[in-house]
């Protein structure tokens, strides 16, 4: 068949009339291929979009962890802005994007990455496209050098400590101390393998082959080496193993200054969603801050950096399921701005308190434009106003979305 793309879809892949669904594809573009059900998994560009550009990574084509490499950087801000527009006007909503911020390549500090025995030792990387075989990335632009570095380890690693048949998931993290690593899904942690495993660490270690600093296997602890701490402002944290972090430090940045604009002169601030405390304790530098968090291991992170920190105000911790006990009017009533942090799925039921509350200002951070929307519509319901958005960019040449807004009465 012969199409003709006339959009992308939310994942990024190009929609032709049906829908079709056509991977690697632009606006305007004539491909030709076979179609299967509703895609066209390897189309031929017939006439390519003048913002087509040459994918500068050699596994694009085949590897599943970026799909707009094809695209020019300024299509893929203009047309991730124009998601976000798309969403707030489903809610009747509109707002200024004042900034998009997209990380450099080779800035991600954090990933997940797969592996699986093989015949000849061990595969370790992404998965190709809708499809569970493992792509290596020897020469990935994503992932910054640091964490290229340390897959030579995952791959022994693998080899010693994985089934036959199983695939572990290596969640790799890039800290001030060295690669943080925490695995999943390898064979039970025993005495011998506790010992075999920590001997390999502290063989690339001394080989120089790679900055490690930890090591955690299916939730326990094997080997230290360097405190894998990670700076927030003038505290320095040490996260527990796989504990989120921001994916790039540009990325980081930019969040945290648009969290700063957004908050004001505030000196009384709730951080909820507060994690490790990426925001907290840099905001702790001019107001003192309320973080609320559910788990309790990353609160006790924040804690410990916050008490060893100098020049920082007051910080109090508590933990609290805030998807099954938000905190209330009454209790937000201490707070002159708040900041928000929630996963994909939003945060309706806090919007809904905060909209009752008396609090002036609302720093809200979001890595999914359609709940922000929905939790934004709440807002505005109540008196808000959606003063502004930037966008942050720091998965980059992926679909993914990630913004501040900024609300006040």
């Amino acid at each position: 068949m012969i199409l003709t793309i006339q959009r992308l879809g939310h994942l990024g892949e190009g929609v032709a009339p049906g829908p079709i669904f056509v991977p690697m594809t632009l606006p305007g573009e004539v491909v030709e291929g076979e179609v299967i059900k509703d895609r066209m998994p390897a189309p031929r560009i017939i006439t390519p979009s003048p913002t087509r550009v040459k994918p500068p990574c050699p596994h694009f084509k085949s590897c599943g962890g970026c799909s707009l490499q094809h695209a020019a950087d300024p299509f893929v801000a203009a047309w991730k802005a124009e998601v976000l527009r798309k969403a707030l006007f489903a809610q009747g909503l509109s707002a200024e994007i004042t900034a998009i911020h997209t990380s450099p390549a080779n800035t991600r500090r954090r990933a997940t990455l797969s592996a699986r025995r093989s015949k000849k030792g061990a595969l370790v990387g992404f998965h190709a496209r809708a499809s569970d075989t493992i792509i290596e990335i020897p020469h990935c632009h994503l992932l910054h050098p640091d964490l290229i570095a340390a897959i030579p380890v995952l791959e022994h690693l693998t080899i010693t400590g994985a089934s036959r048949k199983g695939e572990i998931a290596f969640t790799v993290t890039r800290s001030m101390g060295g690669v943080d690593i925490a695995a999943k899904g390898g064979k039970p942690l025993d005495g011998p393998l506790r010992v075999a495993l920590a001997a390999l660490v502290e063989q690339h270690r001394l080989a120089r082959l790679a900055r490690l600093a930890r090591l955690n296997w299916n939730g326990e602890q094997v080997a230290e080496r360097q405190p894998p701490v990670q700076n927030f402002g003038k505290a320095q944290v040490l996260p527990p193993a796989g504990a989120f972090l921001q994916a790039t430090a540009a990325g980081e940045a930019a969040l945290l200054q648009a969290v700063r604009k957004a908050v004001g002169p505030a000196r009384q601030v709730a951080d909820l969603f507060a994690g490790c405390g990426t925001f907290t304790l840099p905001l702790a530098e001019a107001a003192e801050i309320h973080a609320v968090e559910g788990d309790y291991a990353m609160l006790e992170a924040l804690d410990r950096g916050w008490r060893h920190a100098i020049g920082l105000k007051r910080v109090t911790i508590e933990t609290r399921d805030l998807f099954r006990r938000a905190l209330l009017p009454d209790e937000l009533k201490r707070f002159d701005a708040v900041v928000i942090d929630p996963p994909r799925a939003g945060a309706e039921a806090q919007m809904t308190e905060l909209a009752g509350s008396a609090v002036n200002r609302i720093a809200a951070v979001s890595c999914n434009p359609v709940t922000f929307a929905r939790d934004a519509k709440i807002l505005t319901d109540a008196g808000f106003a959606l003063d502004w958005i930037e966008i942050v960019d720091q998965f980059r040449w992926s679909s993914h979305i990630e913004l501040v807004g900024a609300f006040s009465r």
